[in-house]
């Protein structure tokens, strides 16, 4: 199934331009090593949290606009090869080495497999975003939550749903995955985006979920829903387009 190697960062705003050049610039590049969909989306609809966030994972000024970014590759083993590459290949030591227009020290990466991977057809025009902690004995509790969900989410609209398990999630030295959901022992890490295609249809299926008897809260839910966090964003680059 889908490896994902997800990314956030945060992007001082009146850098979009430059932020969208560098990544478009990148691409052919990342292809190149095996990643099969490059996506870049800047953020639209993130609201601030009281105990997580995505501006609070990346440390975000008020100047700066979250972005949510992923890279898919068909197993772990293309993305291990890749990231081998990557490390020794000198024109991306000339790319990083060029002015990035964003801290790289404040973003957050790392290796997640998927555990739902459902899509129909349509183009990505708009996405959902999320971040949360789960404890590693309910994994397959939540793994059955999300496929049910992910089969509502089609039906309302969406193209495409992914969860997916952290699985090489580095501690980082300034921020990270596991200070982003604030992870207690025992916990893996899920990156999950739900792809629309527009917003509208977006809201309108999340009107839907949300007064759909399927899915209103049936006992304990298999994760802390307070150190869950979430975004609407706008893609910017995506190879599949």
């Amino acid at each position: 199934m889908t490896y994902v190697e997800g990314f956030v960062c945060a992007v001082p705003t009146e850098n979009k331009e430059a932020y969208l050049k560098h990544a478009s610039e990148a691409a052919p590049l990342f292809r190149e090593f095996g990643v099969t969909r490059m996506v870049e989306n800047w953020g639209d609809d993130v609201p601030h949290g009281k105990l997580t966030d995505f501006y609070g994972a990346v440390q975000a000024k008020e100047d700066e606009t979250i972005v949510f970014s992923w890279f898919e590759y068909p197993d772990k083993a293309t993305r291990d090869a890749a990231n081998q590459q990557m490390m020794s290949d000198p024109r991306m030591k000339d790319m990083m080495g060029e002015a990035v227009p964003f801290d790289g020290k404040r973003m957050i990466y790392g290796g997640f497999q998927a555990i739902v991977d459902e899509r129909q057809d349509g183009e990505t025009g708009y996405v959902d975003g999320y971040l949360l902690p789960v404890p590693e004995g309910k994994k397959e509790a939540y793994r059955a939550m999300a496929q049910k969900a992910a089969g509502k989410f089609r039906s309302y609209g969406a193209v495409r749903v992914v969860e997916a398990w952290s699985d090489d999630v580095p501690e980082g030295k300034v921020t990270d995955y596991q200070r982003a959901v604030k992870a207690e022992a025992g916990e893996g890490i899920i990156y999950s985006y739900v792809e629309w295609p527009d917003k509208e249809t977006r809201d309108a299926g999340w009107q839907k979920m949300m007064s759909d008897p399927d899915m209103q809260p049936d006992g304990e839910m298999p994760f802390d829903g307070k150190r869950m966090f979430w975004g609407g964003f706008r893609p910017i680059v995506d190879t599949a387009a």
